[in-house]
């Protein structure tokens, strides 16, 4: 069956050519994708902009963005607040706000409309616990050198389907052949974007210079790049030294990265109105740390990000041992960190919890036992819990359905004092139903201040 109209513009994504999966969502995706646009910005397109800029810059000035900034600062500190409540559409965006709609012609200006697009459709149709602010980000422009050994992917023949990871490392012998990445940055480049975007928007938003150089410190994705899936679950039991050996070297050249940065001065705080890893926004008052300098920001001034994804089929023992050691190391650099993503940390939180420092956030993913997981935290780090996206990527969503998970989590986080945010993310599709967003997020505000009102 051929892909519908609807469907053949969503893959178009930002149309002419411009890509951004995750709907311009994470903030590491869209540094790459506002990289490979070119610094031009029209007369005419600059007008459309500003106007929509305005409306952001309106939305941002609300009452409402300083009570949920509040929100989010007590809650990161732990307090028991009423759960903020986030919904991202990611890849589900490019249904909301198809490329058709765009005005701007230029990738740079496509990029830019598309952001305030979805900020001001964020505020206006969602009404989540998402900050609205003044601030516009702009990134640097860069480029990486390989690993040594580039990972390669075999695609499904199925439009947006998965694909498979074929091993570059197969043999051990070549481990010599792996190199630290280094990160060159474009000064030149970087500085005209920066110089249009104030062009643009001076008087209207504040244009910062905002970076994300990963999506996580985890490596565990590095790893099964090198080494394929299948490999890897066989060489816990056939080559676990030499499973160790590189191990060492992704902590190594993670930890390499972090030094060139700090070095270089281009980290950049993420204490706002950033997303961090998958678990909510960095909102809170406890970074950066003492000693901050704006200057030089270091590692211990930002939240860090770990988690283990590509070892959900793997025993505790083994995450333990070939994993949560060799991540330790790089997280206890941050001065807070959150941890987890879609994977079970149920059997194995007792490992989380020993072995990283600072640890403030935990990710609760739908597979998990939410009561154990609970019974577990008692209020010790924040309870980051994500309903199941597929549940609102139907015609017909089984609304009473989402009301009763999101009451039963409620209630029983209530029990065992753990301060809770609820978040609906890894969303691929609405069934081209614009109205589920809202929907869920109403149903999910309702059932919060139900209990914490």
């Amino acid at each position: 069956m051929g892909l519908s109209q609807r469907e053949r513009i969503k893959q178009e994504m930002l149309g002419g050519g411009l890509t951004d999966h995750n709907g311009c969502s994470w903030l590491c995706s869209y540094q790459g994708t506002q990289g490979r646009t070119e610094p031009i910005v029209s007369t005419e397109e600059a007008k459309i902009l500003r106007e929509l800029a305005r409306r952001v810059a309106l939305l941002a000035e609300l009452p409402i963005q300083e009570e949920r900034r509040k929100l989010w600062t007590a809650h990161r500190s732990l307090k028991i607040t009423r759960p903020p409540v986030f919904i991202d559409p990611e890849y589900a965006w490019y249904e909301l706000i198809p490329h058709t709609v765009l005005q701007c012609k230029n990738h740079l200006a496509r990029l830019w409309e598309y952001r305030l697009r979805k900020e001001i459709y964020w505020q206006e149709e969602i009404g989540d616990d998402r900050v609205c602010t003044k601030d516009f980000p702009v990134c640097h422009v860069y480029s990486q050198t390989g690993l040594g050994l580039d990972a390669k992917r075999t695609k499904s023949a199925q439009a947006d389907g998965a694909y498979h990871i074929d091993a570059v490392l197969d043999d051990w012998d070549d481990l010599s052949k792996l190199r630290f990445r280094e990160i060159h940055v474009d000064e030149e480049k970087t500085a005209r974007i920066l110089a249009l975007a104030h062009d643009v928007f001076d008087g209207i938003l504040n244009v910062t210079i905002q970076n994300s150089w990963w999506y996580s410190d985890g490596i565990a994705d590095e790893l099964v790049n090198l080494r394929g899936m299948e490999n890897l679950m066989y060489d816990f039991y056939d080559y676990p030294d030499e499973l160790h050996t590189l191990l060492a070297f992704l902590r190594d050249e993670r930890l390499h990265m972090l030094d060139d940065l700090e070095k270089k001065h281009l980290l950049t705080l993420n204490n706002g109105g950033e997303f961090i890893g998958t678990g909510g926004y960095g909102w809170c008052d406890e970074l950066p740390a003492a000693g901050f300098d704006p200057n030089a920001v270091r590692c211990a001034d930002l939240c860090g990000y770990g988690e283990s994804q590509a070892f959900v089929s793997v025993s505790p023992k083994f995450f333990d041992e070939f994993l949560l050691d060799y991540q330790a190391p790089i997280l206890s650099r941050f001065g807070l960190n959150f941890y987890g993503c879609c994977e079970r940390l149920d059997d194995r939180l007792c490992y989380v919890r020993k072995k990283v420092p600072r640890l403030r956030t935990v990710s609760v993913a739908p597979w998990c036992d939410a009561e154990n997981m609970a019974q577990q935290m008692r209020g010790d780090f924040v309870y980051c819990w994500k309903q199941n996206p597929a549940l609102i990527a139907v015609d017909q969503p089984d609304w009473e359905l989402i009301r009763r998970e999101l009451r039963n989590v409620f209630e029983i986080t209530a029990r065992y004092g753990c301060p809770t945010e609820v978040l609906m993310r890894d969303v691929r599709s609405l069934a081209f139903r614009a109205e589920n967003p809202s929907a869920w997020t109403k149903i999910a505000l309702e059932e919060a201040n139900r209990l914490y009102g």
